[in-house]
């Protein structure tokens, strides 16, 4: 069946996560590319070591898998405006460490991201992902039952007014409150996840204030069980890519005033949607 048969593939945890071993990606064929989406699926977020790709090269191996995003942190100068650059040390302390799905204040939020390590502390920035599907599948039948068909906001200025000093009234012309459903249907597995964020989620609508802020907390805190878990330790030139429609991640800020950068090129996606289950 040619390599899709033949990638080894070692998982990192039973729930979450896998190392795809033996790969060039400054080779990428056909076949490569479609053993990468099935394990992509498979385990939600997959690891590669050792990558000497170059900007270029990670360019074109995301968009073998679709259409690329420009984040509007990317400076508008940037020579390779798919790729968003993530540099923390002395002056600046990582701020990702929260579990979060990434731009659920767009439209069509992203597909998933390849994230490559440039340079890493030698302690520490660890990133986490968890597997939303497997936390929806743990809740309680009665939160299910209070989430069904249920609809949440998401709100870009929520993170991003301050990290671009602009009010939100500016990114809301941009980028207006985007409603999203509480639980989404993957639209290529057909499994039901949790859909919702601390970091860009702002209330459940058409719900009493303080039941919507108590019902989001449960849900948050979904992702942040062990068992639903994987943890990635970075080393230079190590890369992640993690499908954004079915996990949450969270980057480990404990390595201050060590120097972290990551450079990151985005999939883009389409609407979320909910199916009834056919059960």
């Amino acid at each position: 069946m040619g390599e899709k048969s033949q990638l080894k593939i070692e998982p990192l945890t039973p729930a979450i996560g896998a190392e795809i071993l033996g790969v060039d990606l400054t080779n990428v064929t056909p076949e490569l590319i479609e053993g990468v989406r099935a394990a992509l699926l498979k385990y939600k977020v997959v690891f590669f070591r050792d990558q000497r790709i170059s900007p270029r090269q990670h360019i074109d191996f995301a968009r073998a898998f679709g259409d690329l995003e420009i984040h509007p942190a990317t400076p508008k100068n940037q020579v390779d405006p798919e790729i968003l650059r993530l540099a923390h040390g002395p002056d600046s302390r990582g701020s990702e460490n929260m579990w979060h799905s990434d731009v659920t204040w767009r439209e069509k939020p992203s597909l998933g991201s390849i994230l490559r390590a440039v340079e890493v502390p030698a302690v520490g920035g660890d990133t986490l992902f968890a597997n939303m599907t497997m936390a929806y599948e743990r809740l309680p039948d009665a939160t299910k039952e209070k989430i069904h068909d249920r609809i949440a906001v998401h709100d870009i200025a929520r993170v991003f007014a301050k990290r671009l000093n602009k009010r939100p009234e500016e990114l809301h012309a941009k980028y207006p409150l985007m409603e999203h459903p509480v639980v989404r249907t993957h639209p290529e597995t057909g499994e039901q996840v949790v859909y919702v964020n601390g970091a860009f989620t702002s209330h459940i609508k058409d719900m009493d204030p303080q039941e919507s802020k108590s019902l989001l907390d449960e849900l948050y805190k979904s992702a942040w069980n062990p068992e639903v878990q994987c943890r990635f330790k970075w080393r230079a030139n190590s890369i992640a890519f993690w499908d954004n429609r079915a996990c949450q991640h969270f980057a480990a800020s404990d390595y201050f005033p060590a120097v972290r950068v990551m450079e990151r090129v985005t999939i883009a996606g389409d609407r979320p949607y909910f199916q009834h289950s056919s059960n």
